[in-house]
């Protein structure tokens, strides 16, 4: 059971993986790709959160969001292989950081066809989402081994 486990979380993470060395290699100067998308999305991001909760978003350069969520996916693709929480936790907060900004199906119109594509993407990350949550939950459920303590042995003569 324990090769399934294995084989199952290098599958999972596989796809976090994938998708953080293709944006490490495209990445360059500018942030690559992965920046001139997400650029537009979180300014009108930070504009919906400042208009409905009148909170201020802080600009900052969206390469660095780029690297962030790059570290995260990788980093926390790496560490769930081999079954950590922290690398479930780093995905899980890359998942929704990047999810809630890059998938803004709420800001189109239900007719419109960016609306679907949108909406099938956050769902597609959402149920990523659960599954990491499952996973941390599961983990944390589990009790602890107990070291045994081995009863002294005796001498015999």
């Amino acid at each position: 059971m324990a090769l399934v486990s294995f084989v199952g979380r290098v599958l999972f993470a596989s796809v976090f993986i994938l998708s953080a060395w293709q944006e490490f290699n495209e990445f360059g100067v500018d942030g690559g790709p992965a920046a001139k998308a997400l650029k537009p999305k979180f300014n009108v991001f930070s504009k919906t959160v400042t208009a409905h909760t009148g909170v201020e978003v802080p600009e900052f350069d969206i390469k660095v969001l780029v690297a962030a969520a790059v570290a995260f996916k990788g980093v926390g693709g790496i560490l769930f292989i081999f079954g950590s929480t922290i690398g479930a936790y780093l995905l899980a907060l890359q998942q929704v950081i990047v999810t809630t900004i890059l998938y803004d199906f709420y800001n189109y119109d239900t007719e419109k066809k960016e609306f679907g594509l949108l909406f099938s993407k956050f769902s597609q990350n959402l149920a990523l989402l659960g599954a990491l949550l499952f996973f941390i939950g599961m983990k944390n459920s589990i009790p602890r081994r107990q070291l045994k303590k081995k009863a002294p042995k005796t001498k015999t003569v």
